[in-house]
């Protein structure tokens, strides 16, 4: 993949791509209808999709666990936004809890 050519023209097709699937979704709302069964499927797997990304992210580092405390701070932030705080006081208080424990020793 030296060619110059060949770089530009492979941006350009994905630009191009990634544009008509931007586009098509406000095009394609007011004609394309779904049941109302799957409309909650698709907004539950949404949910379950985000939570997997949040319970990978907060319990694995590498190719093993991530210790105890990362998820300790992610613990704490799911709480308080749980709790409606706002969310700068949210992230303060889970990278403060995942620093003390890791200050006193915590893996």
């Amino acid at each position: 993949m030296n060619n110059p050519a060949v770089l530009i023209a492979a941006t350009l097709v994905l630009a191009g791509g990634t544009f008509a699937f931007r586009l098509a979704g406000p095009y394609l709302r007011s004609r394309i209808t779904f049941p109302p069964r799957a409309e909650k499927l698709m907004e539950t797997s949404a949910v379950v999709l985000l939570a997997s990304l949040v319970a990978v992210a907060a319990l694995t580092e590498g190719h093993g666990p991530a210790g105890v405390a990362r998820p300790a701070g992610v613990l704490a932030a799911g709480l308080l936004a749980w709790r409606k705080v706002p969310f700068l006081a949210v992230v303060l208080s889970a990278a403060a809890v995942t620093a003390v424990l890791r200050l006193l020793g915590v893996p």
